[in-house]
C-alpha cells in the first residue's frame, strides 16, 4: 500500500471517530455531513496532482502568531525563531493566510493545523479560516485565551477545533507554563464540553510524565472532560540543556505500543502520536510528503523542529515549495536516515544546514 492510500485511510479513521464523537450531538452531525463529501473531494484533487506528477500531502502546518501570553519552558517556537522574536520581521497580514488557505484548499490539502506562539492572538486569521468550511483546522492554544464570546465563535465554525496543550495534571502543566494555566484550562475544557464542541489536548511527553499521560485513567479523565482528540508530541530537546527530558528508544517503543491499545479502548476519542504515527507511513512526513509548516512570516520550512527555509509564500506559491529542489533533497535526507524513532530531521541537522549553504 502507498504512502497517498495509508495517508487516505488515517483521515478516514480520524474522521469516523469524530463521527462516534458526535453520535448525540444535532449541531456536531450537521458539521460532519457537511465536511465529509468535501474530505473526499480533497482526496479525488490529491490523486489528480499526483497523477500530474505533484504529490500533495493533505496537511499543513500553518504558525499564524510570532507572539504568545505564556513563556512555555522548551517552547520549539521561541527556540526556531518563530515566537517573540525581536526579528524585523512582519507576521503576515490575514489577506495573505487567507490566499495559502485558497492554494492549500484547490490542490487538495483537507488539513491546517493553526499554531504559534497563541493563534488565538490572531482572531483576524481564525476568523478568515472560518470561511473555509472545506477544510478542517485544528487549533493548537494553550487554552487560556478562549473566553465565552471566543467560545461561541468556535461554536459557529466547527471546522476550527482547539487543541490544548497540556503536561499532565495541574503540577505538571503549571511546571512548565506557569502557575494558574491548568486552572484556566479547565474552564475551558467545561465551557467547550457544555457547548458540546469537539476539542483535543496535546500532550508534550517527556521521561518524566510519559508514566501519567499514558495510563487509562488518565485518558478517561480528559475523556470526562469531552476531550475527543489526545495527540501524544514526543519531547524535542530545542532548547539547550534539556536533552534528558527526551525519550530513549525504548521510551518511543513503549509509546508506540500504548498508544495502539489506547486506540482500542478509547473508540469515541481520536489519539495519535508524532512522530510515533510517522513509522507506520514509512517514515519521517515533513518537507511535503505528508505535511511542510509555514511561520509567521510566510517562511515554507520542512517541520516545526527544523525551521529552514529557502522559500517564502508571500512571494512563492504553495505548489512552487511543493516541487522545489530543497524539498526533495530532504525528503532523500529523511528517506536515507532511515525509519529510527525520534525526530529525524532535527536529528540530521548538519545535512540540512548543508542544503541552505
Amino acid at each position: 500500500m502507498n504512502l497517498n492510500s495509508m495517508m487516505d485511510q488515517g483521515i478516514a479513521q480520524i474522521m469516523k471517530t469524530a463521527g462516534r464523537f458526535y453520535l448525540d450531538n444535532a449541531k456536531g452531525r450537521t458539521f460532519l455531513m457537511r465536511v465529509l463529501p468535501e474530505m473526499a473531494k480533497s482526496t479525488v484533487r490529491r490523486k489528480k496532482q499526483e497523477k500530474e506528477g505533484l504529490h500533495v500531502p493533505p496537511f499543513l502546518i500553518a504558525s499564524i502568531a510570532s507572539q504568545c501570553n505564556l513563556h512555555c519552558a522548551g517552547c520549539y517556537a521561541r527556540a526556531g525563531g518563530g515566537c517573540g522574536s525581536t526579528t524585523v520581521k512582519a507576521d503576515m497580514a490575514a489577506s495573505q493566510w487567507a490566499n495559502i488557505f485558497e492554494q492549500a484548499g484547490s490542490l487538495g490539502v483537507a488539513f491546517i493545523l493553526l499554531a504559534g506562539g497563541e493563534p488565538f492572538l490572531r482572531r483576524d486569521v481564525l476568523e478568515l479560516a472560518g470561511e473555509f468550511p472545506k477544510i478542517i483546522f485544528p487549533i493548537f492554544t494553550n487554552g487560556t485565551m478562549l473566553d465565552e464570546e471566543t467560545i461561541a465563535f468556535l461554536d459557529r465554525h466547527r471546522n476550527l477545533i482547539p487543541i490544548i496543550s497540556i503536561e499532565g495534571n495541574a503540577k505538571e502543566t503549571d511546571s512548565r507554563r506557569g502557575t494558574g494555566t491548568h486552572e484556566q484550562i479547565e474552564v475551558t475544557m467545561a465551557a467547550l464540553k457544555k457547548r458540546k464542541i469537539l476539542f483535543g489536548a496535546s500532550i508534550t511527553v517527556t521521561k518524566e510524565n510519559i508514566d501519567l499521560v499514558t495510563r487509562t485513567d488518565f485518558l478517561g479523565s480528559l475523556e470526562d472532560k469531552g476531550c475527543g482528540v489526545t495527540l501524544y508530541v514526543e519531547y524535542v530537546p530545542v532548547e539547550t540543556g534539556t536533552e534528558d527530558l527526551m525519550l530513549e528508544k525504548t521510551d518511543i517503543q513503549r509509546l508506540q505500543d500504548i498508544c495502539l491499545a489506547l486506540k482500542k479502548n478509547f473508540r469515541k476519542m481520536v489519539v495519535l502520536s508524532f512522530p510515533g504515527d510517522e513509522e507506520a507511513l514509512g517514515g519521517c512526513l515533513a518537507s511535503g510528503r505528508g505535511f511542510f509548516h509555514i511561520n509567521p512570516y510566510g517562511d515554507a520550512e520542512p517541520c516545526p523542529f527544523s525551521p529552514h527555509a529557502i522559500q517564502n509564500l508571500t512571494s512563492d506559491s504553495v505548489e512552487a515549495v511543493l516541487r522545489s529542489q530543497y524539498f526533495a533533497d530532504l525528503r532523500e535526507i529523511a528517506k536515507n536516515a532511515g525509519n529510527h524513532g525520534g525526530c529525524t530531521l532535527f536529528e540530521m541537522k548538519d545535512q540540512v544546514e548543508k542544503l541552505l549553504a
